[in-house]
């Protein structure tokens, strides 16, 4: 690891923003910089300052950019090697010159994640907060950005070490009296099981953070499905609060599946605007109502739509009987243009929600019945302010099953050998989340997550 990397670190989009970063990390970092950075005047060359100049190219000396040079020297950076970063004019260009030169002069080009892998390497950050780095930058909403900023700054790795540290000690007691039984008092059998009761308990409080975590990070895909002409795509334009879909008194108007991206309670929900399920010989509509039978199939949610003023019908209910297995919310859409109370013959009725999408009215009853639904499904964590990962829940739910082992192993009088068994099997559980004992495979699958250039 003793090459110099090189990489942009911001996003290079024509015409778009007014900086780019290019970033060095490594032993050579400082040399690189000062070959192709002029810094007029007696600027002093020292950590942590700002230089203002040019970056030249060696060998024509043209002037490639006017720029600043940040410089962050080993262990006060962020991979706690060499840090330079030349901040250049924004744009496509430019950058990619500058990041070419680096190059010409002995840096290699960073791999995915290649600098945050360097400081989890050089022990500045552990895995848990390398992997909240990648959550932050992911972010689909205010709430996720939490998540991940708490994760970062250690929240989740903590306690994760209180649980390791209890788990090393009652190893140590067992095995010291495995190794020293007659120089030691016998082992206290109560008080064992009760800190491994208080340690499965916080395992399990920590795994009830998964699906939140999950869902914060991936989010929900929720389908507007019904026959033609409910008022799907009003929904729709109601709820994002955009012209989205068409919207005309024309049954089938929507031929595709139109997607929407909203956060609603902090949860990113993609939704989906299908096409109306009816038979239908026009061919381009045909493709619609099979594309929104396959959108349902795929969603998390279903939002069945029927027109109250219609009330129920049998197109309804054959299209009911299509997702009546997925989680469902029943949408009354076009209670404005009705006092009547349509006749559902559903057992048990899902939750119901009424709507004049046209009016814009009902879209908060909708979003808390999201919300109710989501919680009764034990998706949201409480009393957490972070959320793990699906490989931090993996190697949580090994340690879980390893201590229930050791209870068990306890409760079965077994002898103290077989203890220690479970015990290092639950450690080294602990241990692979935090990254102290994990493999190269974990490794790169963690890291190629990443953008190159962090």
């Amino acid at each position: 690891m003793s090459s110099t990397i090189a990489a942009i670190a911001t996003a290079t989009v024509p015409q778009q923003g007014s900086v780019s970063i290019v970033r060095l990390s490594g032993s050579h970092s400082l040399a690189i910089a000062r070959h192709l950075f002029h810094a007029p005047g007696r600027q002093v060359w020292e950590s942590h300052r700002i230089l203002y100049g040019h970056i030249r190219h060696p060998r024509t000396r043209e002037i490639v950019d006017e720029a600043l040079l940040l410089i962050m020297l080993a262990p006060r950076s962020y991979t706690r090697e060499d840090v330079v970063e030349f901040h250049c004019h924004g744009g496509i260009m430019v950058v990619q010159q500058v990041l070419q030169l680096c190059l010409e002069a002995g840096a290699q080009l960073a791999q995915p994640g290649e600098f945050t892998l360097r400081a989890f390497l050089n022990g500045r950050i552990d895995l848990t907060q390398a992997e909240s780095i990648a959550d932050l930058v992911g972010a689909r909403s205010p709430e996720a950005a939490q998540f991940a900023l708490a994760g970062l700054q250690g929240k989740l790795a903590q306690p994760i070490r209180r649980i390791r540290a209890t788990c090393l000690e009652i190893l140590a007691e067992v095995e010291a009296r495995i190794d020293f039984e007659e120089d030691l008092p016998p082992l206290d059998e109560a008080d064992i099981g009760t800190r491994l009761a208080q340690v499965l308990a916080e395992v399990t409080q920590l795994l009830a953070s998964a699906e939140r975590g999950e869902q914060l990070r991936t989010g929900l895909k929720v389908a507007i499905v019904g026959r033609p002409n409910v008022g799907k795509s009003s929904l729709l334009n109601a709820w994002s609060r955009s012209d989205r879909a068409i919207v005309t008194a024309l049954p089938g108007t929507t031929r595709d599946v139109v997607e929407s991206n909203l956060v609603v309670g902090g949860i990113p929900i993609q939704v989906l605007d299908t096409a109306g399920i009816r038979e239908t010989v026009d061919t381009v509509e045909q493709i619609g109502v099979e594309r929104s039978r396959r959108a349902a199939q795929a969603a998390d949610l279903i939002l069945f739509t029927i027109d109250a003023a219609a009330g129920w019908t049998a197109a309804d209910q054959a299209i009911y009987q299509q997702v009546a297995d997925k989680p469902l919310i029943l949408i009354q859409n076009k209670v404005d243009l009705t006092t009547a109370k349509p006749d559902l013959p559903l057992t048990p009725l899902p939750p119901l929600v009424e709507t004049a999408a046209a009016l814009n009215q009902g879209i908060d009853a909708l979003e808390q019945a999201i919300l109710t639904l989501v919680q009764r499904g034990n998706l949201q964590a409480t009393n957490l302010d972070f959320a793990i990962n699906q490989r931090q829940a993996a190697a949580l739910t090994r340690a879980q099953q390893a201590l229930q082992q050791v209870q068990a192993t306890i409760a079965d009088q077994l002898p103290l050998d077989f203890w220690t068994i479970d015990l290092r099997s639950a450690l080294q559980a602990l241990s692979e989340i935090l990254g102290e004992e994990v493999t190269e495979s974990v490794l790169d699958r963690v890291f190629s997550r990443f953008c190159i250039g962090k």
